[in-house]
């Protein structure tokens, strides 16, 4: 209930909804989120929020779970061949996903360097 009675100013920039402009950098799938595999592509279901959404192609599917690994969502495009007159469809899938919760920014390491020490 509280959600509906702050101005969108009020909401931390963080909470606030990804647009196309601001969907850069490296995201992920978040943690909380369980994807089911389903002939249609996959359901999306967010744990905490409870929100469920749905991945209407494979392709969307193995996108959203290869994101982590690319710098930007362009390079996971690019990766994936996916054919380029469907990029624009699918950065609107993203932009939705990132605003439900399903995507969130990932952290600026690599997570494959976690075993590594950082310098003093």
């Amino acid at each position: 209930m509280r959600g509906l009675l702050i101005s969108a100013s009020e909401v931390p920039s963080e909470r606030r909804s990804p647009s196309s402009a601001n969907l850069a950098g490296r995201w992920r799938l978040h943690p909380r989120v369980a994807l089911r595999p389903e002939p249609f592509g996959a359901l999306a279901y967010h744990y905490d929020n409870r929100r469920l959404n749905f991945l209407r192609s494979q392709d969307l599917v193995n996108l959203v779970n290869g994101l982590h690994a690319h710098p930007t969502p362009r390079a996971a495009f690019d990766a994936q061949g996916l054919d380029p007159d469907r990029w624009p469809s699918f950065h609107q899938a993203l932009v939705a996903l990132a605003a439900s919760d399903v995507l969130e920014p990932a952290e600026t390491s690599n997570p494959t360097d976690k075993n590594e020490k950082a310098a003093p």
